[in-house]
């Protein structure tokens, strides 16, 4: 039999028309870098192309041939490992910062994030450990508190870049795999409490995170400062009314919305395809979460169910908090849209996790 033959077809097409509404919606958006001075238009456009979709394609189709056990076998390596490229941020020369944070790596004359690395890696070994810890899950000294060390060490590595943003999707996905792997509700009260305690924490540490939720409660506040991206945002949204201004007609992204290409690049999106575009946008994800949780919940083992579930989560709420940002709908976010806006790496390794889903796929049952 062939692969096609194996894998979901259906994730596989819908997959296919999130990253062919990715690459028009990039194509597009990358367009007003040519209004901006210093930025290099092929030179973005190129590496996305042949590092995300290129490479991120050819990765998703390899890794969908290595059968998903292996990683079990691993994933106290992965993560550690993943652990370890995340805090090699903080060594002078390898890593460099970019707007108050130090998240990025350059070798070799190319850069990327570690941390999506890291979230791959998380995944993994929470769904290996979750998976062979199952019995005792819903216990507090053999599951709740082992989780939380694993919590701290991936809060260890991202708190202090700062990537608060990305460490709460990941928390978020390890809760959601928690609860699916047998966790009582108990112990989910006690994690979510927690999270808020250090949502307040890092709110008062942190001014800017207090100015975001402020910008929040008031967008029309300081709209030259820090309320501009939310209410140029909100204006590109609003001016694509039903239909949009049509492919490649975005005004927004010539020098008025921040990252056209990256945070805000639903903003301009919704501004060229109009509400509708964006309600079918909208269906993609959802798709592509639904056909995601029906292969979990037929998997044949609970590894591969938990890191079905874990991919699937972890997408979708990036994407979620993503588009919501960018509507108001919560606090500005450094969440980017995933297959979708710039970042060559990111795009890699998302393909490479549809590429675990897909191989997964052709043994659920």
């Amino acid at each position: 039999m062939s692969f096609f033959s194996k894998v979901d077809k259906t994730f596989l097409i819908i997959t296919g028309m999130l990253i062919f509404s990715g690459f028009l919606i990039f194509a597009s958006a990358s367009m007003g870098l040519l209004a901006r001075e210093g930025a290099s238009f092929s030179t973005v456009a190129i590496k996305q192309i042949v590092i995300g979709f290129i490479g991120g394609g050819i990765s998703a189709l390899l890794i969908s041939h290595i059968p998903y056990a292996t990683y079990k076998k691993y994933a106290f390596h992965i993560f550690i490992a993943s652990l370890a490229l995340t805090f090699a941020v903080f060594i002078p020369g390898l890593g460099f910062s970019h707007g108050g944070a130090t998240r990025w790596i350059s070798l070799l004359g190319f850069s990327f994030q570690p941390s999506e690395i890291l979230k791959l890696g998380f995944i993994i070994y929470l769904a290996a450990w979750l998976s062979k810890n199952q019995k005792r899950n819903h216990m507090f000294k053999e599951g709740l508190l082992p989780l939380g060390a694993i919590f701290g060490a991936v809060a260890l590595s991202l708190l202090f870049q700062p990537d608060n943003d990305t460490l709460a999707v990941i928390l978020v996905t390890g809760t959601i795999m928690y609860f699916i792997a047998g966790a009582s509700w108990k112990h989910i009260g006690m994690l979510f409490i927690t999270g808020i305690v250090g949502i307040g924490v890092i709110i008062m540490a942190r001014p800017y995170v207090k100015e975001r939720i402020m910008t929040f409660l008031d967008p029309s506040a300081n709209t030259q400062t820090s309320s501009y991206q939310i209410n140029q945002s909100l204006i590109a949204i609003g001016s694509g009314g039903l239909f949009g201004r049509g492919f490649g007609q975005s005004v927004q992204k010539f020098g008025y919305v921040p990252e056209p290409i990256g945070d805000s690049i639903f903003a301009v999106a919704a501004e060229e395809f109009g509400f509708v575009g964006s309600v079918v946008l909208l269906m993609l994800f959802l798709s592509f979460t639904l056909r995601g949780y029906f292969i979990a919940s037929r998997s044949r083992d609970m590894f591969g169910k938990l890191i079905v579930i874990g991919i699937i989560t972890l997408i979708i709420t990036q994407s979620v908090v993503n588009m919501s940002a960018m509507m108001g709908i919560i606090p500005l976010s450094g969440i980017p849209l995933v297959f979708i806006s710039h970042g060559g790496t990111a795009l890699l390794i998302a393909l490479a996790e549809v590429g675990i889903v897909l191989n997964i796929s052709k043994t659920a049952h």
